[in-house]
């Protein structure tokens, strides 16, 4: 029984921690996983570099700060601004960014 109630109340904890996660709106560049922060900023020959990595199956990511984050969720919709700098909203999680959303940076 007393197993069965630390169980229980480690995954308890476990979820609430999940839930402590905010949203953060990052600014960045999409790069992708080939090529990662060798991108950092929009030039012609970057973008010309991601979006070929991006066809032959390299994954996009976002470069910001010089930190590469690695995406879940919306990853569609960051592929489409390939090699252009962005704003994207979501969740950290070490290296991993859940998107939400993702707008061209103005």
């Amino acid at each position: 029984m007393r197993i069965q109630v630390l169980a229980v109340v480690g995954t308890l904890a476990i979820g609430v921690s999940g839930l402590s996660q905010s949203s953060k709106t990052i600014s960045g560049f999409v790069s992708d996983s080939q090529c990662g922060a060798t991108h950092s900023s929009a030039s012609d020959s970057a973008t010309k570099c991601v979006k070929g990595c991006l066809k032959h199956g390299g994954e996009p990511v976002v470069v910001s700060d010089g930190k590469v984050y690695h995406l879940k969720g919306k990853t569609d919709a960051v592929r489409e601004f390939a090699g252009q700098d962005v704003t994207v909203k979501g969740t950290i999680d070490g290296d991993t960014l859940t998107v939400e959303w993702v707008a061209a940076k103005s």
